[in-house]
């Protein structure tokens, strides 16, 4: 079995998963469980630290697709961070970034999430009521 160290963080608003290792076949149910355990609820937003992530290969973007699927179900969202170079270049061939913001650092991943999203624009009319455009 490959290594795989496992550690998790709970922030306001996500919790940061640090992976270590190599996530292949021999472990990607063992990282599935470790995400099971370390939510704190269904729609929250993960945050995947892959500063040590040496290997991946498809069985670990699975586990790592289905954390993502399984958050936005719930309202939440999954982000990755600080990949390395082979598990980027998957990554990228397999076109999973186009779906799962990756990041460069955790604290770019951590300010995405927790960054508030601006309401729509509605332009105020002269009574001070809205005008209803948006």
């Amino acid at each position: 079995m490959s290594r795989l160290d496992l550690a998790c963080e709970h922030l306001p608003g996500a919790t940061v998963i640090s992976v270590g290792g190599e996530i292949d076949s021999t472990n990607a149910a063992r990282l599935e469980s470790f995400i099971a355990a370390s939510r704190r609820g269904p729609g929250e937003h993960l945050v995947f630290d892959l500063a040590e992530v040496r290997f991946m290969d498809s069985a670990g973007l699975r586990t790592l697709l289905n954390a993502y699927l399984y958050a936005e179900d719930h309202g939440g969202g999954v982000r990755l961070a600080a990949l390395q170079s082979m598990p980027a270049r998957l990554v990228a061939i397999t076109r999973v970034g186009d779906h799962l913001p990756v990041h460069a650092t955790v604290e770019d991943a951590l300010t995405a999430v927790l960054a508030p999203t601006e309401p729509p624009y509605r332009p105020v009319g002269g009574d001070g009521t809205s005008t209803g455009a948006a």
